[in-house]
Formats: structure tokens, C-alpha cells, sequence
């Protein structure tokens, strides 16, 4: 296995356990679900949503076929990242990948169990006396974005391996 692969594994699988571990501890320890809003900055509260769509709540009626539908894209598309990963040749798009891997899986984990995805982050900011929010995410949403901003980054400005002759 090559390093850069290893590398995007282990992403993966950090990514994984934390976001699990952080729904699991904010749904059983913390109690979110019967705490409401948690203020906990100025700009960021603590909120539990059940997300039964994809980005930003899309496909959120689609049902439980819809849910299973989505599953299985969302297993597709982690197979092909994972076939793109390991064809990679710079660490950081590997480790994008990973990100984004292990995210999918971490969300996927969660619309198999709950039938939504675990959503509680909330950022918000006041401007002339009007709040307004971001959309409620969770840390396998992060670790997505983290990803294909590394993916992009990488694409934009490392310079490409020399190419045999």
C-alpha cells in the first residue's frame, strides 16, 4: 500500500470515530434532544436536527425509499472515491479523499440507524438587529468540505508529478 494511501485511510477512519463519537455523546451523555438550544459562543449554539435529506436538507420528502435510494448512492460514490484515492498521487488529494470518505460513511452510518443524518452545529450572526443562520452541520459535514477543499487546492496549486518518457 503506498504511504499516501495509508494516509487517506487513516482520515477516514479518524473522521469516522469522531463524528460517530461526537453524535453519539451530544444524543446519549449531553442529551441534546431534550436540552433545545444550547447558546455556546456568541455566533455558534448547540441544536439537534434530523436531517432526511441530502446537502442543506434537498430530498428531504423523498421517504423511506428515498432513504435507501440515497444510501446507495452515497455507497457508490464511496467506492469510487476510494478507487480515485487509491489511484492518487499526491498526499494531500489522498487525504482529501479520505475526509470526504469518511464523512460519507459517517452520515451514512447515521441515515441506517435513525433514518437522518445527525445534524447539530449552528452558526449564526446578528447584523442590524436580523439573525441569520447557517445551516445546521455536523462534523462529517466539515471533514466533506475540509476535503474538497483539499481536493481543490491540490488540483489549483501542486505542481504535477513529472510524467515518464
Amino acid at each position: 500500500m503506498k504511504p499516501a494511501v495509508r494516509s487517506g485511510l487513516i482520515a477516514a477512519i479518524v473522521i469516522l470515530i469522531l463524528d460517530q463519537a461526537t453524535k453519539l455523546w451530544l444524543l446519549y451523555a449531553f442529551d441534546l434532544g431534550h436540552r433545545g438550544l444550547v447558546r455556546i459562543t456568541p455566533f455558534f449554539d448547540l441544536v439537534l436536527a434530523w436531517n432526511t435529506g441530502i446537502s442543506y436538507g434537498w430530498f428531504s420528502d423523498s421517504g423511506p425509499t428515498g432513504q435507501v435510494v440515497l444510501v446507495a448512492i452515497k455507497a457508490i460514490a464511496v467506492v469510487a472515491l476510494a478507487i480515485w484515492m487509491a489511484k492518487s498521487e499526491t498526499r494531500l488529494a489522498t487525504i482529501g479523499l479520505g475526509l470526504i470518505i469518511g464523512g460519507a460513511i459517517g452520515n451514512a452510518i447515521d441515515r441506517f440507524v435513525y433514518g437522518a443524518v445527525v445534524d447539530f452545529a449552528l452558526l449564526h450572526v446578528e447584523i442590524a438587529g436580523k439573525t441569520y443562520n447557517w445551516y445546521v452541520f455536523n462534523l462529517a459535514d466539515v471533514a466533506i468540505v475540509a476535503g474538497v477543499a483539499a481536493l481543490l487546492y491540490d488540483s489549483f496549486f501542486t505542481v504535477p508529478a513529472a510524467k515518464a518518457p
